[in-house]
C-alpha cells in the first residue's frame, strides 16, 4: 500500500474523506462536516492511499499563527494502524508549526506514550467536552 502526505486539500472530493473516521464516537461529524472542519483549520496533514484515493488518516491544527497552536485531532483508519501514518502525521505537523513558542493538546492516557515517542512531554490540562455538539457546532451566526 503505498501511501502519499499532502498538506491540503487540494483535489480531495468529500467521498474520500467517508471511510470510518471518529470510530466509537456516539455522535461523529458528518462527512461535510469534517471537510469543513478540515478547511478552517489553521494546518492539515492528509494521508492518503495512492491505489484509491482515499484518506486514510489526517491531523489538524488550529493557531493563531503567532505563538501558539493546538492539534485537537489525529486520527487514522483502523486498516492502516501500525504502519507509521500517525506517527508521519504528527511529524510533519510539529515540522510545520515549530516555529511557534507552544504546540499543545490534549489525549486519553493511554496514548500518551505514543507522543511522547514524537518528542511532546506529558501536560497537566484541562477541558469541557459538549457530546451533544461533536457531530459539529454551526453558530447561528454563521448560517447567514
Amino acid at each position: 500500500m503505498g501511501i502519499v502526505f499532502r498538506e491540503t486539500l487540494a483535489g480531495v472530493e468529500l467521498e474520500q474523506l467517508s471511510g470510518g473516521f471518529f470510530d466509537g464516537w456516539p455522535n461523529p461529524p458528518s462527512a461535510s462536516t469534517f471537510l469543513k472542519m478540515l478547511e478552517q483549520s489553521y494546518a492539515i496533514e492528509l494521508a492518503v492511499d495512492e491505489q484509491t484515493g482515499n484518506v486514510v488518516g489526517f491531523i489538524q491544527a488550529i493557531s493563531d499563527g503567532i505563538l501558539s497552536a493546538y492539534i485537537p485531532l489525529l486520527e487514522v483508519l483502523p486498516d492502516y494502524k501500525a504502519q507509521g501514518i500517525g506517527s508521519a502525521l504528527v511529524q510533519r505537523m510539529l515540522e510545520r508549526l515549530q516555529g511557534l513558542y507552544m504546540i499543545d493538546l490534549l489525549c486519553d492516557p493511554e496514548v500518551q506514550t505514543f507522543y511522547e515517542r514524537q518528542a511532546m512531554q506529558k501536560a497537566t490540562g484541562m477541558c469541557i467536552r459538549h457530546y451533544s455538539n461533536q457531530a459539529g457546532y454551526i453558530d447561528s451566526r454563521q448560517r447567514n
